[in-house]
């Protein structure tokens, strides 16, 4: 099926932004399907522009931005790759106060709010944003298996190939550009092979305890550079940080976060992974279904604050889910017959979890008991059991 044709979830609240403020951005990683999404919604407008500043053609009609802005005030502006023009900022910021009508500008940006700090500084009550991920599962479960997203990750262009051969081929090419191309657009200056390396350090030690250290001394470099590093990847949504749950209980907690690489495709190429046989004959497959349940559930579950819960005594909770008053305790567990610890039956006692469950990644979409007070299911099951009133 053609990319075009798969609906995104956030596209009705991106239709509600736009009723509402003057500018609203469309951030994520490159080749997320930002621009298609944008042109789907352009293609709505009464009268609307589209301008790419990749193209040169585009860029250029940008010499002078405020005239050439300010000659298309009636139509809706979208701005492509936005961070390419960071000065940009201020003028959108001059016009819209001259002309606050809803929707004038939808600006798309392959970089978190903070990495684009001039919009925010710039913009700050005029601009929503709206975060989009490759495609997570609840987008496309009518258009290929579970299986097939979790080794191939959720890029379009991925997700989406032909075969796993070209699917692979892809984002090879998508490491290098990200490493060679993407980050000096963005205004980026770091080492490319240390922060390559780096890279497939993290995706070694995927949902690993955060150990600055132990990264820094076989590159060679510093902790403080790590933190850099680290920055880079949460700014370009390569990768999330899992923070720790903290409780009033009287018991000793693990206090530094979890590091994971936020789509399992990406994961997969930066360990050599072709193949379901390499995935299921690698030690990583139980770290790899971590990542990707975690991904699939925070992804979704916007509203719900997420984080783990360790003990020194080893008590474990892999995800722990926060809305408002109720908590939600979940084991995540790569085989279809999963054997749970007494100890996250312990943890979710210690946190007085509210409901419990163990995520794999079962042949069909349903909730089984489990026992204990758990529920057995696959991840798009738990999102919809969390999202229901």
């Amino acid at each position: 099926m053609a990319r075009e044709e798969l609906p995104r979830r956030v596209e009705g609240y991106l239709l509600e932004l736009m009723d509402q403020f003057p500018v609203v951005a469309i951030v994520g990683p490159r080749q997320a399907g930002k621009s298609t999404l944008a042109r789907r919604i352009m293609a709505r407008m009464t009268a609307g522009l589209y301008l790419d500043l990749e193209l040169p053609s585009d860029l250029a009609k940008l010499r002078d931005p405020e005239a050439y802005l300010s000659m298309n005030a009636a139509a809706t502006v979208c701005i492509d790759e936005v961070q390419r023009f960071p000065d940009l900022f201020p003028l959108l910021r001059a016009l819209v106060d001259r002309d606050r009508r809803p929707g004038r500008f939808l600006v798309l940006g392959s970089a978190s709010p903070d990495l684009l700090h001039q919009s925010s500084e710039s913009l700050a009550g005029r601009i929503a944003y709206v975060e989009l991920q490759p495609f997570s599962y609840d987008e496309v479960a009518s258009h290929g298996e579970l299986m097939q997203h979790w080794l191939r990750g959720g890029f379009p262009e991925s997700f989406l190939a032909a075969d796993e051969a070209a699917s692979y081929r892809w984002r090879e090419q998508f490491v290098r550009t990200f490493l060679d191309r993407d980050l000096p657009a963005l205004g980026i200056d770091v080492g490319k092979p240390a922060l390559e390396r780096f890279w497939t350090m993290v995706a070694a030690s995927n949902g690993s305890l955060l150990n600055k250290a132990k990264f820094a001394d076989p590159i060679g470099v510093s902790p403080q550079t790590i933190t850099r590093y680290i920055d880079i990847l949460e700014a370009t949504f390569m990768a999330r940080l899992l923070r720790p749950f903290f409780s009033n209980t009287k018991k000793r907690l693990v206090r530094s976060p979890k590091i994971y690489l936020r789509d399992s495709g990406l994961l997969h190429t930066l360990l050599g992974l072709r193949s379901w046989d390499a995935l299921f004959g690698h030690p990583a497959i139980g770290a790899s279904w971590e990542a990707y349940a975690i991904e699939q559930i925070l992804g979704v579950l916007s509203e719900w604050q997420g984080s783990f819960y360790r003990s020194s005594g080893g008590a474990e909770i892999d995800l722990v889910l926060q809305r408002g008053g109720h908590t939600v305790a979940v084991e995540l567990k790569s085989t279809r017959s999963p054997r749970v610890s007494k100890g996250f039956y312990q943890a979710a006692d210690d946190i007085r979890a509210d409901e419990r469950y163990i995520v794999a990644p079962l042949p069909k979409p349903e909730l089984v008991p489990y026992g204990n007070g758990a529920v057995l299911c696959r991840p798009e099951s738990l999102i919809r059991r969390l999202s229901a009133p």
